[in-house]
């Protein structure tokens, strides 16, 4: 196509947008208030996924170790589960490393329990291995399979937290996805249907321009600039309005809990890209949209 003809069919896609004032409003309303939704979820189901993966990251079994247990036994008992093909880590956890751990966990604003401190001499705990699985979903299948094994005095899993962080992961990501989705689609009909009416106004015009030879690409390619500037026109709001404000979100979030565990993605890249993705949604919705309704008409 020459490039004279393209700049004819963008001034008259970008021309009919004015045309139809109320309409080309009505619909980037609805574009930008669907964007604004897709957005917000988004946002919310990445970071959801980011405080998921921190937790699961610390799903671990603890394996405590028979006090009869030799060197050589522990050695041996260490190789067999290294050798578990569900198993990322395994880790030895001396006793005296234990109850340190133990101890810094329970102190109270730096300054370690008495009670415990006095435990030192007489160490009731026994030598460990912390497990580490390669994926937080056979956490439980290691813990039973480890169970099996001798020289071992307890074996320990966080089951209900794990099956209780999974389905709760999955339900959230379905749910998600769903109104993703929902949100889509409706934004592609908004488009779809807005430019179906102007194509109903102009519906002689179409019958005139094949009946003079008009191919069925000329008569699409305004419309599908039509469509491109409303998709993106829609998405320009949704894009400044989720940057500020997860920015100020994220800048209070940091200020008033930065002690928390909770972590937040970062504004960059993530939130970056997912703006950039919100644009792309909105253009390829638009184009889509305006391809789907026109493809109808031409049928004339």
């Amino acid at each position: 196509m020459k490039l004279r003809t393209l700049g004819r069919h963008g001034k008259e896609g970008l021309k009919n947008l004015g045309r139809n004032g109320w309409m080309t409003f009505a619909s980037i309303s609805s574009v930008t208030v669907a964007l604004l939704l897709v957005g917000f979820f988004m946002a919310l189901m990445l970071n959801l996924n980011h405080i998921t993966d921190k937790i699961k990251d610390d799903v671990e079994v603890k394996a405590y170790i028979s006090r009869t247990a030799t060197q050589q036994q522990v050695d041996q008992l260490r190789e067999k589960i290294s050798s578990l093909p569900l198993v990322g880590s395994v880790d030895f956890v001396s006793k005296e490393e234990g109850l340190q751990q133990l101890i810094e966990s329970m102190s109270t604003e730096g300054e370690p329990s008495p009670v415990l401190e006095s435990l030192k001499n007489e160490n009731p705990l026994p030598d460990s291995f912390v497990i580490k699985p390669k994926r937080p979903e056979d956490t439980i299948k290691i813990a039973e399979k480890v169970k099996t094994f001798e020289n071992l005095s307890d074996v320990r899993a966080a089951k209900d937290t794990v099956r209780r962080l999974l389905e709760v992961t999955s339900i959230s990501r379905n749910i998600g996805l769903v109104l993703i989705v929902g949100l889509l689609f409706t934004t592609v009909f908004l488009i779809g249907n807005t430019i179906k009416l102007t194509i109903v106004s102009r519906r002689r015009e179409i019958e005139i321009m094949k009946l003079v030879g008009a191919t069925n690409g000329f008569i699409r390619w305004p419309f599908f600039v039509e469509g491109l500037s409303l998709g993106i026109l829609g998405s320009v709001l949704p894009v400044t309005l989720l940057l500020s404000a997860y920015q100020s979100f994220y800048h209070f979030f940091y200020t008033h809990y930065a002690t928390t565990f909770i972590e937040l993605i970062p504004v960059n890249p993530q939130i970056y890209l997912l703006s950039t993705g919100l644009v792309m949604i909105g253009a390829v919705i638009g184009v889509w949209g305006s391809i789907t309704s026109v493809r109808k008409f031409l049928r004339i």
